[in-house]
């Protein structure tokens, strides 16, 4: 895969129009989703950082919410170094707010062993499907998402494995939640999202959407309103029976929230101490013994 230059993608937001019937691919359809070189590993990631995050206020008053200091450092930078640890190589970032601040600090992402290009959301915020869809240039046919106040160490390539394996144009990571951190958001069963819902409590939905998730661009492509919410897309193809499921039983971690980001900057200063003291094991050699 050819990396993406590291520039920016202004985006113009463009006016409102009356929405049409969404026409997204159902399962099956098009070309096969696991064809050699279609959708190789590791594929490109959209790392969602134009949020106003008002609830960190006053923090975020001057600085975006991607580079509030976490174990010393801005969050970005431990972002960008698990993700590579986590075998990705291409990162998208979708800025809006204070978005040359999060470019700046980021530049080409080489000192994180990355390629890194931005996308920004222009003179006016595009919500966070609207950004993805100004980015879709820079990410490909398919990619990976992830929110950019989110630490999450689940590994990567089983989840695009499973996308790619479902014949659905989306995924979503999905935490078995019980309402424990946060209202549970998701009815999930069979490797499937049956329901997403964030306004109407359920006790059917009992698993929560765990930060990740992976996309086929034509989903956001054919949406008919140049600014919307992932979360519609996510109700939407989850009423269309298009929406794969991935469950993880690794707990999340956000700073999206004072006690998210307290509990956050604990998570990484224990994976921190735990990489520099253990180095992994290792591995056996097959067939052999003593």
């Amino acid at each position: 895969m050819t990396a993406p230059a590291a520039t920016s993608a202004n985006a113009s937001p463009g006016t409102r129009t009356q929405p049409q019937p969404v026409s997204v691919p159902g399962p099956h359809s098009g070309a096969d989703p696991t064809a050699a070189g279609d959708s190789p590993w590791p594929p490109r990631l959209a790392l969602l950082a134009g949020g106003l995050a008002t609830r960190l206020r006053p923090l975020t008053a001057t600085l975006p919410k991607s580079l509030i200091e976490v174990a010393g450092e801005p969050f970005l930078a431990h972002q960008l170094r698990l993700l590579h640890a986590l075998g990705l190589r291409e990162i998208v970032l979708c800025c809006g707010y204070l978005g040359d601040q999060i470019e700046a600090f980021a530049e080409d992402g080489r000192r994180f062993g990355l390629s890194i290009a931005c996308s920004h959301d222009g003179n006016q915020p595009l919500g966070t499907g609207g950004a993805l869809r100004a980015a879709l240039p820079l990410l490909g046919s398919r990619f990976l998402v992830l929110y950019g106040d989110s630490w999450l160490t689940e590994p990567i390539e089983p989840v695009w494995r499973a996308f790619l394996e479902s014949g659905r144009p989306a995924l979503m990571t999905v935490f078995h939640n019980e309402n424990r951190w946060g209202a549970s958001n998701v009815e999930f069963r069979h490797g499937a999202v049956l329901r997403y819902d964030q306004r109407r409590p359920s006790p059917a939905l009992r698993h929560i959407d765990y930060g990740l998730n992976a996309l086929d661009a034509s989903v956001l492509a054919r949406w008919p309103v140049p600014v919307f919410d992932l979360s519609d897309v996510w109700s939407a193809l989850a009423r269309g029976s298009l929406l794969a499921g991935y469950a993880t039983s690794r707990r999340f971690y956000e700073i999206g929230s004072w006690q998210g980001l307290r509990e956050t900057e604990s998570a990484i200063a224990a994976h921190s101490s735990s990489t520099r003291c253990c180095p992994p094991p290792q591995r056996e050699a097959q067939g052999g013994g003593s």
